[in-house]
């Protein structure tokens, strides 16, 4: 079994299986390791003490180390489509497998030979209280990537000097690509239960699942061996609880607790859709790919689970599949949707900084857009996003909303490292009427004071 920190990350690893290297960004405390934002330990191109930085590719030739671990084929294309437009700047890759990645990068970080640039993820939080990885502000600012990325995207790679408050505080890394959870649905089952529309509100949701059960189908195909039911469960939180609670407690603020009316209406949702046979029976049992599977052959109408499933769904559906954000308490409500992004840190021991940052203003380009599109994330700068068909259009669709309303939620097991597990069992045991609503939040509280402090 892994420990917390590999399952905060493993959380977020996905389009191919593992939801993706999404963890929780956290601060990076350089100014205690005597470099102010958006510096670095040294090097031939590094920023100012002044905290200025420079975004000038070098015209000489430099050699950059990129370690990471998701997405190959798309971190391979984006370093060829940057060494395209800056030729003299070359990027060697190296790759480690999912499992070992934390553990080797955290000892190729605090050495002398550490990579440049590196996907970052939420094990990786301790880098930053060491002075090791580079506060991005500076470069936030030179680049105006503040009006480029989504806002929501950047601030869930916002840490505070502590490395345990997100949303606030050091940008400490860049967004590749982001994901989204919503909504996917089966048309020709829809029309089969006498349903004309995608679900605007959680009520028509429930009415539809009603409607699918008197029909003899399966309302909604759900994994809860892993991660399909905290899919479920986060959208309904989203969407029934006050979103700005809901994100200061998985950030870690100070004072948020979990156990609130609204949660508990929620999480009785979650549970009376179990018990009224709208989810398969099998579901506890079921792997959050497994569901996916299942949905894709006609086994529901209704799936929960992110744009990782798109190419599946797509391939084996084609226009019999749509995708939606998931319906809001209320239809003039903002757009909530849990989401994360591959994201990529800066060593502070890189000695061509400036070339370094340019990759990751690379990361918004059109070019980056289709690459990213390619590999199953939604671009960060949807005004780039290349046109698409099909369930993909859907995406991109909800994906704008998502934007527009800035509703994009941190995942909630990012609330601390043990809290995945916690989850995932929890959710199992409120599945099958064996723990209700109160206590199951409570217990979830639990781990929470535990890792901030009660």
């Amino acid at each position: 079994m892994p420990d917390g920190k590999d399952l905060e990350m493993g959380h977020t690893l996905r389009p191919h299986g593992r939801r993706a290297l999404f963890g929780a960004a956290v601060a990076v405390a350089l100014v205690a390791a005597g470099c102010a934002p958006g510096s670095s330990g040294g090097g031939s191109d590094t920023a100012a003490s002044s905290g200025a930085v420079s975004t000038a590719v070098p015209p000489d030739k430099v050699t950059l180390k990129l370690a990471f671990t998701d997405s190959p084929d798309m971190t391979k294309a984006l370093v060829d489509a940057f060494h395209a437009k800056y030729p003299q700047v070359t990027i060697e890759t190296q790759y480690t497998q999912f499992n070992d990645y934390v553990k080797s990068l955290k000892l190729s970080m605090s050495s002398d030979t550490a990579p440049d640039i590196a996907q970052y993820n939420a094990a990786l939080k301790d880098l930053s209280a060491a002075g090791l990885i580079v506060d991005l502000s500076g470069y936030e600012k030179a680049y105006d990537w503040d009006t480029v990325f989504p806002k929501s995207a950047l601030d869930e790679l916002r840490v505070d000097k502590t490395g345990k408050v997100l949303g606030t505080g050091s940008l400490v890394a860049v967004p590749a690509g982001l994901s989204l959870v919503g909504l996917y649905y089966n048309k020709d089952l829809m029309a089969k239960a006498g349903i004309s529309a995608p679900p605007a509100t959680v009520d028509e949701l429930e009415a539809d699942l009603a409607k699918a059960k008197q029909a003899g189908l399966t309302g909604m195909a759900v994994g809860g061996l892993d991660t399909g039911a905290l899919h479920v469960w986060g959208s309904l939180m989203d969407s029934m609880t006050d979103p700005t609670a809901q994100r200061n407690w998985i950030n870690g603020k100070a004072g948020s607790s979990i156990v609130t009316d609204d949660a508990v209406a929620a999480t009785d949702t979650f549970a009376s859709w179990a018990k009224q046979g709208w989810f398969p029976s099998s579901a506890n049992g079921t792997s959050e790919n497994d569901s996916a599977t299942a949905f894709s052959k006609g086994g529901s109408v209704f799936h929960v689970n992110g744009n990782w499933a798109a190419a599946q769904l797509g391939e084996a559906m084609g226009d019999n599949v749509g995708f939606s954000v998931f319906p809001p308490k209320t239809k003039d409500a903002k757009a909530v949707g849990n989401g994360f992004s591959v994201s990529y840190m800066l060593s502070s021991k890189g000695k061509h900084q400036a070339a370094a940052a340019a990759f990751l203003d690379f990361l918004r380009s059109p070019e980056a857009a289709v690459i990213e599109s390619k590999g199953g994330f939604l671009p960060p700068n949807a005004e780039a996003a290349p046109a698409a068909t099909g369930v993909q259009a859907d995406l991109a669709t909800a994906n704008q909303k998502i934007v527009s309303d800035d509703g994009l939620m941190p995942f909630p097991d990012f609330a601390a490292p043990a809290m995945l597990d916690k989850l995932t069992s929890g959710l199992q045991q409120v599945a099958a009427g064996r723990m209700d609503s109160k206590a199951f939040l409570q217990s979830l509280q639990e781990v929470w004071d535990s890792y901030h402090g009660s």
